[in-house]
């Protein structure tokens, strides 16, 4: 191949100490994409602080193919190894596999042709994807699918399979959202997914053909720990409002969990039913112990309404952290008192035009009254629960949906080209 051809995929196989497989691992994989890839590509090997032989091998592998690149980093940890090549790739997609090559080969243009065509942002290989067939033993099995209850339960993943050593991520995403990636070992990949999904990215996932390596080196024990301790970790930073995802969001031209309103409404809704609850609870509850109605009502109310701003900023409309929360529970409460208002407004009115209305008159009045106020309040909170970084892009933002094509050559990282020529 052409070395003056910069390449369009780039393949990163991150190891450590495999001198007995490397070489015929790369050999494959070279075949493989010389054979099947219409594109120019290139094999990065990553080698993360390995002590054996492993950087002579892969030394001569780049001596005898132009288009092999070895990388030596002093220190281990694979997402480390990813980050480094990755960051560092002029290609415009990137993708890694592991270095026992357990997923087949076949697999592997499904899993780069979403992202070369612009559809995808990510491209995944599952193992418990349908239509996947899968050969290892039950202790891994059981150990691979707990990690993904856990994943869906406690992050709430809607991707199969986190660790899969069969992924692919476009350049312009990698440069947007690895930096902040923590990990440098194996969460490196749960973590990279984890904030891809909130930052409404697109996964693509493929169904893959996976033969356990019986000679792994992974200590499963350890990593589900520190997996687990990842998972607590990111859980913190995304409940803080520490992690910047709207940007991402907004510069990749994908609008974030949130962006969608009729998902917003539909939360809203939501909330207002668990508020309304958590009042007449209260109101039941009070009365149970002698407190007049008048009194529980309000008690009620105030407890509905400080619950109903608080799931509001964090569920409806993403805002993390405790800026402006005492501003966001006075609107509320400053809405309560609208919603008492407009209540006794259309109670007077009613008393107006139907002197001695019935019951069944007077809550329609006062429904309506809710209805309004309610309406008002979602227009308040809509205009002033804003996450500091943009987390939720507008519907009319042109950079949702860009409709254009561009070479390769110029992709630019704000933008995701829908159709990647080959050089």
């Amino acid at each position: 191949m052409n070395t003056a051809i910069r390449p369009v995929i780039d393949v990163v196989v991150p190891v450590h100490d495999e001198e007995a497989t490397l070489d015929a691992c790369v050999r494959r994989l070279h075949d493989h994409l010389s054979t099947y890839i219409p594109y120019p590509f290139r094999i990065t090997i990553a080698d993360n602080a390995s002590t054996d032989l492993t950087p002579a091998v892969a030394a001569d592998l780049a001596a005898r193919f132009p288009d092999v690149r070895y990388l030596r980093l002093e220190q281990k940890g694979r997402g480390r190894a990813l980050k480094r090549a990755w960051l560092g790739s002029d290609a415009d997609v990137l993708a890694y596999m592991d270095v026992d090559l357990s997923t087949d080969l076949d697999a592997f243009f499904p899993l780069v042709a979403p992202l070369l065509s612009g559809h995808s942002d990510l491209a995944i290989g599952s193992r418990l994807a349908r239509g996947s067939r899968v050969v290892r033993g039950p202790k891994r099995e059981f150990v691979s699918r707990s990690y993904n209850l856990l994943l869906r339960g406690g992050m709430g993943a809607t991707f199969t399979d986190a660790q899969c050593g069969f992924k692919a991520i476009r350049a312009d995403v990698a440069t947007e959202l690895l930096p902040l990636v923590e990990d440098d070992a194996w969460f490196f990949d749960t973590e990279m997914l984890v904030l891809a999904q909130r930052s409404g990215l697109r996964i693509h996932e493929v169904p893959v053909d996976w033969l356990d390596d019986p000679d792994s080196r992974v200590d499963v024990v350890a990593t589900a720990r520190a997996d687990l301790a990842g998972m607590a970790r990111v859980r913190r930073a995304l409940g803080r409002g520490q992690v910047p995802v709207g940007a991402v969001a907004r510069h990749l031209g994908r609008g974030g969990l949130g962006s969608n309103p009729v998902g917003r409404i539909g939360r809203f809704a939501g909330v207002g039913v668990l508020s309304t609850l958590v009042h007449l609870g209260l109101f039941a509850l009070l009365g149970l112990v002698g407190v007049g109605a008048q009194l529980a009502n309000v008690l009620g109310l105030l407890a509905g309404t400080m619950v109903n701003t608080a799931a509001n900023r964090r569920w409806t409309f993403g805002v993390r952290g405790r800026e402006q929360a005492v501003a966001h529970q006075m609107q509320g409460l400053a809405i309560l008192g609208l919603t008492w208002l407009t209540s006794a407004g259309a109670l007077w009115v009613t008393a107006v035009l139907v002197p001695g209305a019935p019951t069944l008159v007077q809550t329609v009045a006062v429904g309506a009254a809710n209805v309004v106020a309610t309406i008002v309040k979602y227009g308040v909170f809509r205009h002033t629960m804003t996450p500091a970084d943009g987390f939720f892009a507008t519907a009319d933002d042109d950079s949702l949906c860009p409709v254009w094509t561009l070479a390769s050559s110029t992709a630019t990282p704000a933008r995701r080209p829908d159709v990647i020529t080959r050089s």
